[in-house]
């Protein structure tokens, strides 16, 4: 028995290369396909369009191949309004539930097309009716009775396309990861990017890890922090605690920055950094105390600039201000990833692949590490819309910071 199905691709779909991987998908899965209709857009601005039967030798192929192909933005032709079911109990959504991605998406509710709020990857879509809206809800959020997208005909997954031309860094040509890079040229590309999205109105993000300080790049991010480049800050303890270090002692987890000595006594003065923000009971009190008189932490403070501080099970301390319960910490991040237009990964791979699963692909991300295992696998974990350098965040930051105020 053969199972056929219809669907509808629209859109740039040839120079964005969605058709041939559609096309694959349906090879690959050991499908057939058969182009009903194709228009082919003629001019920059002109979208084009195809239409196809896709058929397979049964249904959970069928299903399989439907699926790949939603995901590439495949849309199914006279889709159906989308199966809601409710919640059993909470925390517990209904077998066979859609898992979202994390591209604009939206769903089918009696006729009409109802976007997907705070979009973002594998999190459960709940319709409410009297509102007609539809919203992400993490699996732990998910309450009793909330109605549950199920299976994924009604809903609508549209990748955006990366922009027409080669201008800027986000550009169509760019993609991939590399060291070879021309850094310079591409920082001030970024560094335009950065000045753009606060001129339009809009809000950065940067996401940073204790090697940013080690390196010797604090007092760069710092001054963006002061000259409002920077609106949010996501980091962990270690790097609070290595920021304040550098601050009062000079060492950055024991090292003189300047020299890369160790003084004498110097592994203990990050102990000593924690202790003393512990007794003022916390950042904010410790700067108006005077015992935080510069850095990273300090200019957030003077600058209210928000941070976000996610603990691990490696911390020590850890600082008042360090969220350690884990749910909490995904929650505050979310609300930072929900507000960034541009998010600036340097130098943590963790916290950069938590904020990556928090945003939407048409957030704007830069991500920097001197191991390119950390931009890989951002870009893996689906982060698809992030710009990656190869490169030291020592002298990335530097050099971004000197662009940026410059402008």
């Amino acid at each position: 028995m053969v199972d056929a199905r219809t669907v509808e691709l629209e859109g740039h779909i040839i120079d964005s290369g969605m058709m041939q991987r559609c096309f694959g998908v349906v090879m690959d899965l050991d499908g057939e396909f058969e182009v009903e209709e194709f228009r082919v857009g003629k001019h920059k601005d002109e979208e084009s369009y195809a239409r196809m039967t896709v058929t397979a030798d049964d249904e959970e192929t069928l299903r399989s191949i439907l699926h790949e192909l939603h995901q590439n933005g495949a849309h199914l032709a006279n889709p159906p309004d989308a199966t809601l079911k409710p919640a059993p109990e909470d925390r517990v959504v209904p077998d066979g539930f859609y898992s979202t991605t994390n591209h604009p998406t939206q769903v089918r509710y009696e006729g009409e097309w109802l976007p997907v709020e705070n979009i973002e990857m594998d999190c459960a879509v709940v319709v409410d009716p009297d509102e007609r809206t539809a919203r992400t809800k993490v699996l732990n959020a998910v309450e009793e009775g909330d109605l549950v997208v199920a299976d994924e005909a009604g809903v609508r997954v549209d990748p955006p396309e990366r922009p027409r031309g080669s201008g800027g860094p986000f550009g169509f040509m760019q993609g991939g990861v590399s060291s070879e890079r021309p850094s310079e040229s591409l920082i001030r590309e970024i560094a335009e990017t950065v000045v753009e999205t606060k001129e339009d109105g809009g809000k950065v993000l940067a996401v940073v890890g204790p090697a940013l300080v080690h390196s010797g790049a604090g007092d760069d991010l710092a001054r963006l922090v002061r000259e409002g480049y920077v609106d949010m800050l996501s980091a962990g303890n270690g790097f609070a605690v290595h920021d304040i270090e550098h601050g009062r002692y000079g060492t950055s987890l024991g090292m003189d920055i300047e020299t890369l000595e160790h003084p004498r006594k110097g592994h203990k003065h990050h102990i000593y950094t924690i202790s003393e923000v512990i007794r003022e009971g916390g950042i904010e009190e410790a700067v108006e105390a005077g015992r935080i008189d510069g850095g990273v932490m300090y200019e957030c403070v003077t600058n209210d600039v928000p941070f976000v501080l996610a603990g691990s099970i490696r911390d020590d301390g850890p600082l008042p201000d360090t969220i350690t319960d884990a749910v909490e910490a995904q929650n505050a991040i979310r609300e930072q990833a929900h507000e960034a237009d541009l998010v600036l990964m340097l130098s943590t791979l963790l916290h950069s692949v938590a904020v990556g699963n928090c945003l939407p692909s048409t957030t704007r991300v830069v991500c920097v590490d001197i191991n390119p295992a950390t931009v890989t696998q951002l870009l893996d974990r689906g982060s698809a819309q992030a710009i990656g350098m190869v490169t030291d965040v020592g002298t990335f930051v530097p050099a971004l910071a000197e662009q940026v105020l410059s402008e």
